[in-house]
C-alpha cells in the first residue's frame, strides 16, 4: 500500500488540524458524556484548579518526553527557541496531565476521583491525532520500520513500513472498548477504568515501539518512550493492583 507523501508544510498543516481537532472532539465528548450524567460544565465549581493542572501537567509532559526521546536534538541545540517548541508525545501529555491534576487536587484537598469520563474522549482523541500522524507520514516520524507484512504502508520513499500510526488506533478502541464494557460493574471503585486504561496503553507503547525506529537508544536498545512507559508502569501498576482487589467482594467483577 502507498499514500499520498505531502511537502514538509503540508504534512505539518495536516498534523496540526488533526491535532487540534482530536483536542475539539475530546472535549466535546467529555462535556457530552457530563450533561448525559445530569452534570453541568467541565467540572463542580470549585475544581477548576484541577483543569489547570490537567493543562499544564500536559503540556510539560510533552515537551519532557520528546526531549528524552531525541536527547541528542537538546544537546546539540539547548538555546534553540524553536526546539522548545516543537515535539509531541502522547505518552508525555498523559503522564504530565496525570500529574498535574493529581497535585492540583492535592493543593485543593480534593479526593474525588475524575479520571473515568477521560476514557472515552482519550479513545476518540488518539484515534483522530493518529489519522493525522498517518498522513504526515515520514515527516512525523510515528512510523514503523521496514516490513514484508501484506499490511505494510509505502510512505514515499519506496520502503514497505508497520503502519504503527494504525496499529495505534485499532488498540485504543479494542481495549477501552473492552474496558468500557466493565463500566457499570466497576462504578463503585472511581478511577479503576482510567487507571486500567493509562496502565493498559503504557504497556502497548512499550511494546509497539519496540518496531519504530529508535531515535536514540538507551540501555538495553530501548526509546526514550519506552524507558518512560517502564518507569511509569513500575509507579503506576501498584495502585491499579491495589484498588482492583479492593473492589468490595460482594460485588462481581465481570458480568
Amino acid at each position: 500500500m502507498k499514500v499520498v507523501a505531502f511537502s514538509s508544510t503540508t504534512a505539518h498543516l495536516i498534523h496540526l488540524f488533526f491535532e487540534w481537532a482530536a483536542i475539539a472532539s475530546g472535549v466535546q465528548l467529555y462535556r457530552w458524556q457530563r450533561a448525559h450524567q445530569g452534570l453541568s460544565g467541565i467540572l463542580e465549581p470549585g475544581q477548576y484548579a484541577v483543569i489547570i493542572g490537567c493543562i499544564l501537567g500536559a503540556a510539560i509532559g510533552n515537551k519532557l518526553v520528546f526531549w528524552m526521546e531525541f536527547p541528542q536534538l537538546w544537546a546539540s541545540s539547548s538555546l534553540d527557541i524553536n526546539l522548545w517548541m516543537s515535539g509531541q508525545s502522547i505518552v508525555g501529555g498523559l503522564l504530565g496531565g496525570l500529574c498535574g491534576v493529581e497535585i492540583a487536587k492535592k493543593l485543593i484537598g480534593s479526593q474525588r476521583s475524575t479520571g473515568d469520563n477521560f476514557v472515552l474522549p482519550l479513545m476518540l482523541g488518539t484515534a483522530i491525532g493518529r489519522i493525522g500522524c498517518f498522513l504526515a507520514g515520514l515527516h512525523d516520524g510515528t512510523y514503523g520500520v521496514p516490513t514484508h507484512m501484506p499490511w505494510g504502508v509505502d510512505f514515499g520513499d519506496g520502503i514497505s513500513r508497520h503502519p504503527t500510526q494504525l496499529y495505534d488506533i485499532l488498540f485504543v478502541l479494542i481495549w477501552g472498548g473492552a474496558i468500557l464494557f466493565f463500566q457499570k460493574r466497576w462504578r463503585e471503585s472511581p478511577g479503576l477504568l482510567f487507571k486500567f486504561y493509562l496502565s493498559g496503553y503504557l504497556l502497548w507503547r512499550l511494546l509497539v515501539d519496540g518496531i519504530k525506529p529508535v531515535p536514540y537508544e538507551f540501555a538495553g536498545g530501548l526509546s526514550g518512550i519506552q524507558i518512560m512507559c517502564l518507569l511509569a508502569l513500575l509507579c503506576y501498576l501498584p495502585f491499579v493492583i491495589k484498588q482492583f482487589l479492593n473492589l468490595k467482594k460482594n460485588a462481581p467483577l465481570f458480568p
